[in-house]
């Protein structure tokens, strides 16, 4: 019975190729039947030239033939950098204007990023004038300050010099000195600051000092260790210090609690430099020193 089946399945794939075959044969008869005169839109879409087909050619072809074919996808361009680099050429590669876009600058993020007015210039002395520290000052009078090669003298103030003498109900005694001590005393171991140039070695100069905040011409003045200048700013501390009776404008030192210098002695003894009797004669030893070994 399979054998029967198998046979009958071997000879009707020759009748199906057959009946394909006439098909086509009858198909191709009607299509022939076109004549040359009928519009074929088909064949008004071909070029013309020498490449125009005839009716019986153009009726042989498939009517997909005519349809054109799609364009093959196109890859992407690239997105274009304003810095884009080229690995083969050392140089920039040439950008069209059409492949760039100006576009606005992003808000900012806070009011902290925007740009605030230019600052003023800080104020300086002319030239090369600048606060200079002077370090271990020394005062050769009230109003003098000798430091790092400077000679500064106090502006605003009328220097006290070291010989001066001042006199208190008829009595002299030596402000200039006194007023130097004191000022000596308030420079001890601090560093001055003043408006000098940063080289020393200079003629003496009149400028302003301070140690931090303190005006050295203001406790100068108003200590009574110095007068003010006229026209300065300190003629008001000097009046006040004339009616406080403050240091040079006071009464004169009391040395009464200071005690007495010794009194004057006699000769002082001389000393004999040398261990031999003055007469040249010989030392004798002392008879309680044993004799030398031998």
């Amino acid at each position: 019975m399979r054998l029967l089946q198998t046979a009958l399945a071997v000879l009707a794939i020759p009748a199906m190729a057959a009946l394909v075959v006439a098909g086509g044969h009858i198909v191709k008869g009607h299509e022939s039947a076109v004549t040359v005169d009928q519009i074929d839109p088909i064949a008004d879409a071909l070029p013309t030239g020498g490449d125009i087909l005839s009716a019986s050619d153009a009726a042989q072809e498939p009517a997909t033939s005519a349809i054109p074919a799609p364009a093959a996808p196109q890859p992407p361009k690239p997105a274009a950098h304003s810095r884009a680099i080229d690995p083969d050429v050392v140089a920039l590669p040439d950008l069209s204007d059409q492949e760039l876009e100006r576009v606005e600058p992003r808000a900012p993020l806070s009011d902290l990023a925007l740009a605030g007015p230019p600052k003023p210039p800080k104020t300086k002395m002319p030239g090369d004038w600048n606060g200079t520290k002077l370090f271990q000052p020394v005062a050769t009078a009230a109003g003098l300050i000798e430091s790092k090669g400077y000679a500064v003298a106090v502006s605003g103030v009328d220097v006290v010099k070291a010989d001066e003498t001042c006199s208190d109900e008829g009595k002299s005694w030596a402000c200039g000195v006194r007023a130097r001590t004191a000022f000596r005393a308030f420079l001890r171991g601090r560093a001055v600051a003043c408006t000098v140039p940063p080289d020393g070695g200079r003629d003496t100069i009149s400028a302003e000092c301070h140690i931090g905040n303190q005006d050295i011409g203001q406790w100068l003045v108003e200590n009574g260790w110095a007068r003010a200048a006229q026209g300065g700013p300190y003629v008001e501390a000097e009046n006040k210090a004339r009616t406080a009776r403050k240091g040079i404008f006071g009464p004169a030192p009391k040395l009464d609690g200071l005690p007495a210098l010794p009194a004057a002695s006699g000769p002082a003894p001389v000393v004999q430099d040398s261990i031999l009797p003055a007469d040249g004669g010989t030392v004798t030893p002392p008879v309680d020193q044993p004799a030398p070994a031998q």
